[in-house]
């Protein structure tokens, strides 16, 4: 009876809350908003929005390959290393699913971007997320301008908790996932495809829990899952790329959103929002992580979670 409950109060939500605040599309704006606009129309609704052609760095123009390796003397980088292009993500050896960390080294900016105009070897992308564009590139700094961004951190009310710089190819793919922050991505070279499904439809996306690897290599260069004793982690199990609805039926009732994201363009991406991303050849991004208020929403959310669990 309880069950019935629950499903019956989610069937609901799912049905209140795309007739009253989500639509088919991400809404897009041709100008920066005000920071009172932004924080009525998008913030204070857990909304995403792109703004097209918001920002007016420098880098737009100046962050080509050749000068990224003369600025920075072509210094060593930290690298993501994977077989697949996933570099957090699922991966399966000998019959058993893994959630999988990226294989990690450093290489010689020159030598990276060579590789990535290799399309039968490995696949590499810097995507540490720790702040590396504060801590790793300072020499960039100038050719971005944190100014654009006022609208957003005068809603926010604070400095972003971590400064994150993105440079990949095509095949580079960023699996379904949610993080506890508030990100305005910022795109500099090509283009990003995102993925999105609204915190409410927690129901909608399958979870489980996975013993946790590590990506490593033999000698002679075959990739293999090394498991990390005693680590589980939880993670989406779809791939929207490929719903598997045999085993996954919930994520039918799911209504993910498409939005590509352009050089100059800004998408506020709301905590909790699930995504997907793929992205162009040498695609450059620069996102900016804001930490989530944990207020009534998280209260709301964590709810959520313990009811579709004991469905």
């Amino acid at each position: 009876m309880a069950a019935t409950r629950i499903q019956t109060a989610i069937k609901l939500l799912l049905q209140e809350a795309e007739e009253l605040c989500i639509g088919s599309q991400i809404a897009e704006l041709d100008r920066i908003p005000s920071a009172l606009e932004f924080s009525r129309d998008y913030y204070a609704k857990n909304t995403p929005v792109v703004i097209r052609k918001a920002i007016s760095w420098p880098a737009l123009t100046k962050w080509t390959p050749d000068y990224l390796v003369q600025t920075l003397n072509d210094k060593n980088v930290d690298v993501a290393v994977t077989p697949n292009g996933y570099a957090d993500g699922l991966a399966t050896q000998e019959g058993k699913e893994y959630f999988v960390l990226p294989l990690e080294t450093q290489m010689k900016l020159s030598e990276l971007l060579n590789k990535l105009d290799d399309p039968m070897g490995a696949i590499y992308y810097i995507q540490k997320q720790n702040s590396n564009f504060s801590l790793d590139f300072p020499e960039l700094a100038e050719d971005i301008r944190q100014e654009d961004l006022d609208f957003a951190q005068q809603c926010f009310n604070k400095p972003p908790d971590a400064v994150n710089f993105w440079l990949g190819d095509e095949r580079a793919i960023t699996s379904m996932h949610k993080d506890p922050y508030e990100n305005l991505y910022c795109v500099v070279a090509g283009h990003k495809d995102f993925i999105l499904i609204p915190p409410h439809q927690l129901s909608c996306v399958p979870r489980k829990t996975y013993p946790t690897g590590i990506y490593k290599r033999k000698p002679c260069g075959q990739f293999y899952i090394d498991p990390i004793a005693d680590e589980a982690t939880e993670w989406v199990s779809i791939d929207p790329l490929a719903p598997d609805y045999a085993n996954y039926p919930e994520y039918a009732k799911a209504k993910p959103l498409k939005v590509r994201v352009n050089a100059g363009d800004i998408l506020y991406l709301p905590n909790y929002w699930f995504h997907h991303v793929q992205q162009s050849h040498k695609c450059i991004a620069i996102n900016f992580w804001y930490d989530m208020e944990y207020d009534s929403r998280y209260c709301y959310y964590r709810m959520l979670e313990e009811l579709t669990a004991k469905r």
